[in-house]
């Protein structure tokens, strides 16, 4: 019985580890040129909060920035109801260029972020994977460096979206808002 115990959950970790390393990273990921301002322009979840939230979302602002120690610090700003809000995170370079560690002071949740396919100049498509005590969750980004993108990229993002085990419902095209966005600049 301990042995089958085992067995599954060795299974399960198993399962993890390649669930991580089948998300790609972008191939010579080049930091310093994907530093500066983007628009989320797409937003794709399985996580309960997303679902919750979902008919609440608008477009935000992300400045990225590289610490000293070659971190990103990362920092978005939202429209929440009549208000602006901003989140600031500090994703931890790990060995491989374009992935990134980051772990919420709040909910203690550890997310492993792959940049995934980016041109730097035009979008950028983000993968993380989320665990907590409860579980894990897959979150998909799509950045612009303008507030539109080509009917093509946005097809790129819900393609690969689905292609994370993420349906239809779980993937949003953010709507715009002027609201909050001279606010990061």
């Amino acid at each position: 019985m301990q042995a089958t115990l085992l067995g599954i959950l060795g299974l399960a970790l198993l399962g993890t580890l390649h669930a991580q390393d089948s998300i790609p990273v972008q191939t010579d990921f080049q930091q310093d040129k994907f530093t500066g301002r983007w628009y989320s322009v797409g937003l794709a979840s399985n996580s309960n909060w997303f679902k919750e939230k979902r008919h609440l979302m608008k477009m935000c602002t992300t400045i990225i920035s590289t610490t000293a120690e070659g971190n990103l610090e990362v920092t978005s700003t939202y429209p929440k109801g009549d208000q602006c809000m901003t989140r600031n995170s500090l994703y931890i370079k790990t060995e491989q260029p374009g992935r990134f560690s980051y772990t919420s002071p709040r909910w203690g949740s550890k997310h492993n972020i792959h940049v995934v396919d980016t041109n730097y100049e035009e979008y950028a498509l983000v993968a993380t994977q989320i665990s907590k005590g409860t579980g894990s969750s897959t979150m998909v980004l799509l950045y612009s460096r303008t507030k539109e993108l080509s009917p093509e990229r946005l097809e790129m993002f819900t393609q690969f979206s689905r292609e994370q085990g993420l349906t239809d419902d779980e993937i949003l095209i953010l709507p715009q808002t002027d609201k909050c966005m001279a606010d990061a600049a």
